[in-house]
């Protein structure tokens, strides 16, 4: 069951990663643009290391308040969570 939660983690976090280099990519070429919201979705559902990763990897959404602050909160939350399931399966 961890192994399948660690490979979960690894691939959201890619695909957070992933998003944000296509979106700063398309923003480049004024193409269509990934929506904001499915940034953060992608953030919410365990790829918050990848998204705030790729923020400053790509140098992208960094001047948006509500991602330099949103972000790193996603991340801390998943934290605490991470720690207090942790311990209830010790």
């Amino acid at each position: 069951m961890r192994y399948a939660a660690i490979i979960y983690l690894i691939l959201m976090n890619l695909i957070g990663l992933f998003l944000m280099g296509l979106d700063k990519s398309k923003a480049k070429r004024h193409a269509w643009r990934i929506p904001e919201r499915t940034l953060f979705l992608a953030s919410l559902l365990g790829g918050s290391i990848g998204t705030w990763a790729g923020m400053y990897l790509f140098r992208h959404k960094t001047k948006h308040w509500y991602f330099v602050v949103g972000m790193p909160a996603i991340l801390v939350m998943q934290i605490v969570a991470a720690i207090l399931i942790w311990n209830q399966l010790a």
